[in-house]
């Protein structure tokens, strides 16, 4: 392709970035940190002296800190074992290890509640056996409910550890481990003086991405009524946006706080410092085990997908019964949940709205996607490393930092004001998404140019075929799989997105997904089994499309969610 259109496609790209992901986090800054166009940390200042909002500070971290652990211990010692070893049952359980990514952990927050809560299933099935009391049940979420929070969120992030430690560790070179099995190193201390070490990028990729994503979680806490974490008093602070600086100043905080945990761990983590020889064609693979202790590798991937399908199951259960209170189980049965979820004049625009929203954002991905991907793959212009780390960042930057920054811009006098269309947010929303999950796309996209050889389209305009007729008929096709899978998982995810949806709509009839499923469950009666109902309908829809880019992709899903 000339160099005129790849410098167009750099120059038309680096704008996108420039006015949708840098503009809105400069928005922020500005507000956080200038009062009359003089620079201040006065409003900082005034958080740190505030114990209502340090202790929110506190929380989130200790959130994120308690989530990245706890879904380490969870998928380290899955994914060594997937790694090294075959046992019964091995492809089915390691596909099934993606089902918690099927349903946002606020939506399953709502089956823990029901299965966790001092009148849930579990203590309810604690004082039928005689265990306890219900006059004096525990309360298994914790006080103000940060261990509920935590257990959500680690069910649900920890396959994106689980991916990239697979991955890293399928990468390995054996012969490293086998030289020191020669030179009597025991297992463990191979493990941690070897295995470990080299595994680091793949833990830092997994680690940091769980780690930032649980530390500014607003949708678990909300439903949990945990309100002293920043991300939820950054949320009440909406209602007073116009003239109090305070929720720029937490978001600003929030923002500083994850960019400088990002640098620590990709200065100290990042960056491999074991040189690793290719991996050999020849390596032993995964490995067979005596029966018994094959059996126990089923068994533990079998346990930890049971304790992730919980929140699933409760939620299932919630949406099919209209009395649950003090029972093991609901009481009664039904199917008029889903009846009224589809019905509800709540639910049916929401629905509408997400299809639109998901369909134009992911449309927005492949266009941006296909140009950014080829610009970092097929060209050499100097700074195209730098768009493809902007093509990232999205990942590592907070949704609800880039949530709120899209609110502050759009403000009447701000910049970008023209995105509202009155009071209809669909451009900002379509944006907002795009924006979000355009790492998805460029990812797949990427990976689908490294397949396939740039001499498929120098053959094609030797022929007489411009550089982007050759591109539209040879080389996209080509990577149509990738572009696919890629635009799968930004659709699925767009149409539950969160943090966006419930900060940028704010008027019922704009509602998304899951801002009406928040609606409803804080209606009183029968609201949080309405919500609940319309949360397996997408339970199922992220299902098939996670479940379709999985088939399409492979082992190479992990790379997506790497930064």
């Amino acid at each position: 392709m000339s160099r005129k259109f790849s410098i167009a496609v750099f120059a038309l790209s680096a704008l996108f970035f420039l006015a949708f992901f840098l503009l809105p986090i400069w928005t922020t800054l500005r507000e956080a940190f200038f009062t009359e166009g003089s620079f201040t940390l006065d409003y900082v200042f005034l958080i740190f002296r505030n114990p209502l909002y340090r202790e929110g500070l506190v929380n989130a971290f200790m959130l994120g800190l308690a989530t990245t652990i706890g879904s380490m211990l969870l998928a380290m010692p899955l994914a060594v074992i997937a790694s090294r070893f075959e046992f019964p049952g091995k492809a089915l359980l390691t596909s099934l290890i993606l089902v918690p990514l099927i349903l946002p952990p606020f939506v399953g927050a709502i089956g823990i509640k029901q299965m966790l809560g001092t009148n849930g299933s579990l203590n309810a099935l604690l004082t039928s056996l005689g265990l306890m009391s219900l006059d004096n049940p525990m309360d298994w979420l914790g006080r103000g409910r940060f261990w509920g929070v935590v257990i959500m969120n680690c069910l649900h992030l920890y396959p994106i550890l689980y991916l990239n430690l697979a991955a890293a560790l399928a990468n390995l070179d054996p012969a490293m481990e086998e030289a020191a099995e020669n030179l009597g190193c025991p297992t463990w201390r191979r493990f941690f003086r070897i295995t470990l070490p080299l595994a680091m990028p793949g833990i830092f990729a997994g680690g940091t991405i769980v780690f930032i994503w649980s530390f500014t979680e607003l949708g678990v806490p909300l439903i949990f009524d945990f309100t002293r974490v920043t991300p939820v008093q950054i949320f009440d602070g909406i209602k007073d946006l116009g003239n109090n600086p305070i929720p720029y100043a937490l978001v600003a905080v929030m923002l500083v706080c994850t960019s400088m945990l990002y640098a620590v761990s990709k200065f100290f983590f990042g960056r491999s410092q074991f040189a690793m020889t290719a991996k050999p064609g020849v390596a032993g693979g995964a490995k067979p085990l005596p029966p018994n202790h094959a059996w126990l590798c089923t068994a533990a991937f079998a346990l930890v997908i049971f304790a992730a399908l919980l929140p699933h199951l409760g939620v299932i259960l919630a949406s099919l019964g209209s009395d649950w209170y003090q029972t093991v189980l609901p009481t009664e049965y039904s199917l008029d949940n889903y009846r009224a979820a589809l019905g509800h004049e709540l639910t049916v625009p929401s629905i509408a709205n997400s299809l639109k929203y998901a369909s134009l954002s992911t449309f927005l991905d492949i266009l941006l996607g296909i140009a950014i991907a080829y610009v970092v793959v097929r060209t050499t212009l100097p700074g195209r490393q730098i768009l493809d780390t902007l093509a990232m960042l999205p990942l590592a930057v907070p949704g609800l930092v880039l949530a709120f920054g899209y609110l502050a811009m759009t403000r009447e006098g701000q910049p970008l004001d023209w995105l509202m269309i009155g009071d209809n947010p669909i451009l900002l929303l379509v944006i907002a998404y795009a924006v979000r999950r355009l790492p998805f796309v460029v990812r797949s996209a990427a990976a689908g140019y490294q397949q396939v050889s740039e001499s498929l389209e120098e053959a094609a305009q030797n022929l007489g075929a411009t550089p982007l007729r050759a591109l539209r008929r040879i080389t996209i096709p080509l990577i149509g799989a990738n572009l696919v899978a890629g635009g799968l998982l930004a659709f699925a995810f767009a149409m539950l997105e969160v943090s966006d949806s419930l900060i940028l709509a704010q008027r019922q009839t704009h509602y998304p997904i899951t801002k009406a499923i928040y609606s409803l469950f804080n209606v009183l009666g029968n609201g949080p089994f309405l919500a609940s109902a319309l949360g397996v309908w997408a339970m199922i829809f992220l299902a098939v499309t996670i479940v379709g880019a999985g088939m399409i992709l492979g082992k190479r899903l992990g790379a997506l969610f790497r930064v």
